[in-house]
């Protein structure tokens, strides 16, 4: 049984409109609230260089 083209058209373009829509569900409600760790007042700190790393650019570093 051969198939038009349209008709694999549509039924491919429904199909991949489906599994959008099932990766997009997910768990309903609030989110999560952060750890006790991560809500301490004044524990804020930037990351450190490492001793003996070299800070090497990347091609997307201007973007930043």
């Amino acid at each position: 049984m051969q198939k038009s083209l349209p008709h694999l058209i549509r039924l491919t373009a429904v199909l991949a409109v489906i599994g959008l829509a099932v990766a997009g569900c997910g768990r309903k409600g609030d989110l999560d609230p952060p750890s006790a760790a991560a809500t301490k007042e004044g524990d804020i700190s930037k990351p450190t260089k490492q001793p003996g790393t070299v800070d090497k650019p990347f091609l997307l570093d201007p973007l930043l």
